[in-house]
This record gives C-alpha cells, sequence and structure tokens, in this order.
C-alpha cells in the first residue's frame, strides 16, 4: 500500500520529464533563432530568447534542486503551467494563434493526462484553454514578411475552435486510457502478489512436510529408547516423572509433525509429484467440500487421458479460483466435466447460479468491472477474481470460454488445453 501511495503521489520521473523539456527548449531556440538569422524575418527575437532562457533556468534548477527520481504532483502541476505559460508568452510575440506552432501548447496537458490526478488535468486543461482565447484576441503580429497575409475571419476563429476540440478529446482519450492501463497493472500486480504468496505457501509445506517425514525416525528411536528406560526404572520415583514428560513430549511432537506433513506416510519424493489433470480437479474440489454445502457433480466419462502433468500453483489456483465463482453464485449444485482425446483436454464449470448479467458477458475477462444491473446485486463485484484466473491459465496454455450455461441456467466456463502444451507445463 506504502509503494502504491508513493507512486500515485510522484506522477512524472523526473529524468524523463528533465529530458522532454530539453528536447523542447532547444527546439524553440533552434527555430527562434533560424527565423530570425537565416530566414530573416522581423520580430522581436531577443525577448523571445530570453523565455526560452527562462525555460532552460526552470530546466537546470529542476534537475539539481529535486534529488528524487519521482516528481511530487503539486511540483509536476507547477512546472507543467509554467511550460503552458512559457509556451504562450512565445506565441504572444510571434503572432499568436495563427502561428503554426501553436499546437504545441496542447502536450503539456495531454501529456499529464496520462499520469497525473483528474484535479490537475482539469486545472491544465482550462489553463490551456484560456491560453487558446486569449492568444485568439491579444498577439503580435506574425513576422515580417508574414504579416502581410491576411486571413478570412471563419478561417481565423476555426484555428482556436479546432485547438480546443482537439485538446478536450485527446486529454480524455489520454485519461481513459490511462485509468484502464492504471487498472490493468493494478491487475497484475495482485496476479505477482498472489503467486507469490502461493509459492511462498507450497516451500513452507514442502519444508515442513519435509521435516515431518525427516524427523520422525529420531523421534521414534528416541521414544523407544525413553520408553526401556521407564520400563528399567519404574522404582526410581524421581526419575520416573521426567521419563513420563519425555514420552509425552515426544508423542506430541509426532502428532504436530503429522499435522505439517502433507502424506506421513509416503516416501520424500511425494512433495515433488505429478499429477493428472483429473487428480488436479480432485484435489482442488476436495478442498471445497470442507468449507461448503454445496453439491459439487464431478463427469469424467469423457475423460480419456491419463498421462500426468507437471504440478502448476498457476493452474491450481486458477481452476480454484473459478471453482470458487460457481460456489459462490449457485443455489445448490456445481457441475464440473472433463472432457479429452488424443489432442484436446478440457475442463467445464458450470453452475445453477442467476449466470453472468449481459451487461458485463462481453467484458468478463477485464478486471474492476461492475454490473450496472440492480436486480443483481451478487455480480456488483470488481471481476479482479475472474481475471487473475484467465490471465494465470492463459499463461499456461489454456483458452477460455466465458458464457451463460444454455443447460444449467448459470455461468459457463470452458477451460481447454491442446495435450502436447499441458504436456510441456
Amino acid at each position: 500500500m506504502e509503494l502504491s501511495a508513493s507512486s500515485k503521489s510522484s506522477p512524472l520521473n523526473k529524468v524523463t520529464y528533465v529530458n522532454l523539456r530539453w528536447i523542447g527548449i532547444f527546439g524553440q531556440f533552434i527555430t527562434i533563432n533560424t527565423v530570425a538569422f537565416i530566414l530573416k524575418f522581423e520580430f522581436n527575437f531577443f525577448l523571445a530568447n530570453i523565455v526560452v532562457l527562462i525555460g532552460a533556468l526552470s530546466n537546470i534548477f529542476l534537475f539539481y534542486f529535486f534529488k528524487k527520481n519521482q516528481l511530487p504532483e503539486k511540483v509536476s502541476l507547477i512546472f507543467l503551467i509554467l511550460d503552458i505559460l512559457q509556451l504562450s508568452f512565445l506565441l504572444f510575440l510571434t503572432g499568436g494563434i495563427i502561428n503554426p506552432f501553436s499546437i504545441f501548447l496542447l502536450i503539456p496537458s495531454i501529456f499529464a493526462s496520462n499520469s497525473m490526478n483528474l484535479k490537475s488535468n482539469i486545472l491544465l486543461l482550462f489553463l490551456t484553454i484560456i491560453s487558446i482565447i486569449a492568444l485568439t484576441y491579444f498577439h503580435f503580429e506574425l513576422p515580417s514578411p508574414l504579416n502581410q497575409y491576411v486571413f478570412n475571419k471563419y478561417y481565423y476563429y476555426s484555428i482556436p475552435i479546432a485547438l480546443i476540440i482537439a485538446l478536450i478529446f485527446l486529454s480524455f482519450f489520454a485519461l481513459t486510457f490511462g485509468t484502464e492501463s492504471k487498472m490493468r497493472k493494478d491487475a497484475l500486480d495482485k496476479i505477482q502478489e498472489v503467486i507469490s504468496k502461493e509459492h511462498e505457501l507450497v516451500s513452507l509445506g514442502g519444508q515442513a512436510a519435509a521435516a515431518a517425514h525427516s524427523l520422525g525416525t529420531p523421534l521414534s528411536t528416541i521414544k523407544i529408547i525413553s520408553q526401556d528406560l521407564f520400563d528399567n526404572l519404574k522404582d526410581n520415583k524421581e526419575l520416573n516423572k521426567d521419563l513420563e514428560l519425555l514420552i509425552s513430549q515426544v508423542d506430541r511432537c509426532n502428532e504436530i509433525l503429522k499435522k505439517l506433513s502433507l502424506n506421513p506416510n509416503i516416501e520424500d519424493d511425494f512433495i515433488d509429484k505429478n499429477l493428472s489433470l483429473e487428480d488436479y480437479l480432485k484435489e482442488i474440489v476436495n478442498s471445497f467440500k470442507e468449507i461448503s454445502k454445496k453439491n459439487f457433480i464431478i463427469n469424467t466419462e469423457q475423460n480419456y487421458n491419463s498421462f500426468e502433468i507437471s504440478k502448476s500453483i498457476e493452474i491450481v489456483y486458477g481452476i480454484r479460483n473459478f471453482i470458487g465463482n460457481a460456489n459462490k453464485f449457485s443455489k445448490k449444485n456445481i457441475f464440473i466435466s472433463i472432457n479429452s482425446d488424443s489432442e484436446i483436454s478440457s475442463i467445464s464449470i458450470e453452475d445453477d447460479g442467476p449466470g453472468f448479467s449481459k451487461d458485463i458477458l462481453s467484458k468478463i475477462g477485464e478486471p474492476y468491472i461492475k454490473s450496472l444491473d440492480k436486480r443483481n446485486k451478487s455480480q456488483r463485484g470488481l471481476g479482479l477474481g475472474i481475471f487473475i484466473g484467465k490471465t494465470l491459465l492463459e499463461k499456461n496454455y489454456a483458452k477460455l470460454m466465458v458464457r451463460n450455461s444454455e443447460t444449467r441456467g448459470g455461468a459457463e466456463i470452458k477451460i481447454e488445453w491442446n495435450n502436447k502444451d499441458l504436456l510441456n507445463i
């Protein structure tokens, strides 16, 4: 949470922003002096160069004064406002809105749309619009001899209107796609967090199981010796109590280690044992049966493959996610079937619940979606679980089909693999 908050409060990377500003400043300097000394156009190039110099000094100040790589929101806003004002003043000296370079006035606001908060974006948007309107009515003439051209007033006033429309459209476009990009990034970060936790649990579980299996023999030896000592020293009341305590503690250790072990009677290689797709499914369903009162109906009649595949946390978590959704939204029954042949293996998960709302069915697989159907409050969730499950399974070569079941009435998820891809996992 702290990292996320820090990222939101520091929207711009200092080095990237400074480099972009240097490109703009050098472009302004070259353009002004090319027009003044090579093309021999007449305008106040001295004052224009001072404006460019102010921009260069502000960039030097930005680079050396702020030590952190990420600029705070307020600092970013101040320098973007400065960029708009600086370019506006240059345009004021060189023909105003009719200057072809007036299009660059849109850049700071659009640049901010993808990285800054809504308030900052609205402020920059209004400042840019005000600058465009002001430059339409207040400005010096175009550099001579361009000032000899007379523009029709309809064409003249169409330029600021076009710029304002373009500014609003591009800002909205950048803001919308920037928001979606951030949401997807947050969702992908959640996936990484989930997988990291699963790996930690598997690692911890494996270590605990290995410890239980390895410590079983020495504890048995300790128990045998302590029991012999207890039998031989029955008459010694002082040692008798200590030996009783020792035996009881050995028994307690055995019980604790048995609980930690996934299967205390199996050989050491059980930790890395591969499973068939059917075994995968049964393990996952069994974990739900302990916490759910729903009926899990598994059909394996059309499963003709029994080959084993490598254990994959992504596949386990992905399938478990969809079965968990079916368990959550079903009324009573969850129908799970495995179908396979020589080329393809698939898992179908159906429930007898309300199914997906029509307004979100086409968006399934996107993170943070909500149903607009007020009658179905149960589906007004984030959609993050489906996104995570879908992403993890697709990462492992699966193809997913999400729809409402034609036979059960609820939701249906079909997960399909090519057998050759399953064997390569």
